[in-house]
């Protein structure tokens, strides 16, 4: 399985970068996968450049080909006035559409305040719905204070799990659950959504 993970991070080091390598080795003491990191800061005048030519570098292609490509994804951001970065969010403004859709999709963040957690929910979470990803129930954000603490090294390897699991296609793998079978007198269940298409009006 191959795994795409994009940082935002702007300095070097960058805690941004941490976390995403952080997140990577869960993901690979879960799974077997083939990782590819895509450095947003490296790219960040070709995706400018694609936002007024309307054609992307080589480098930044080669980033939109792997992300198109990818089983799943890890994307980490720092966060700037309490949302993603503009760095971060211009790059999926540049993939083509539909490129996320179905993709499973880690989020996470980093910032220096605690109180800046909550962009993983009203910034990451629909950003990458309204692209059609799945995103997994856990996200991870690191504050400075988080780094060396208890508590963060969990939240990590829940998120890996989760990830891995959706990129093994787990959930996929499970059987449909059946109508219920007749007996004791009980009749098959039908699905509520069968009952909806019974009632449209044909022709």
């Amino acid at each position: 399985m191959k795994l795409v993970v994009v940082s935002a991070g702007l300095s070097v080091p960058s805690s941004t970068r941490l976390l995403a390598d952080r997140l990577t080795a869960a993901v690979e003491r879960t799974a077997d996968v083939d990782v590819q990191l895509v450095e947003l800061r490296e790219l960040a005048v070709e995706i400018a450049q694609n936002f007024t030519n309307g054609f992307p570098g080589r480098a930044l292609a080669a980033a939109q080909d792997a992300v198109a490509e990818a089983d799943g994804l890890i994307v980490v951001t720092p966060v700037f006035s309490a949302s993603y970065s503009g760095l971060f969010k211009s790059f999926f403004d540049v993939l083509e559409p539909e490129t996320l859709a179905g993709k499973p999709v880690l989020i996470a963040a980093t910032g220096g305040t605690a109180r800046h957690s909550l962009v993983l929910e009203h910034a990451l979470r629909p950003l990458f719905a309204y692209l059609k990803a799945v995103v997994v129930p856990t996200g991870v954000y690191a504050a400075s204070e988080d780094w060396g603490a208890e508590g963060l090294d969990g939240r990590i390897e829940r998120a890996a799990r989760e990830l891995a699991g959706l990129m093994g296609g787990l959930s996929a793998a499970r059987p449909a659950p059946a109508r219920a079978a007749a007996a004791d007198g009980f009749v098959d269940v039908v699905p509520f959504e069968e009952q909806l298409a019974a009632l449209r009006p044909t022709g």
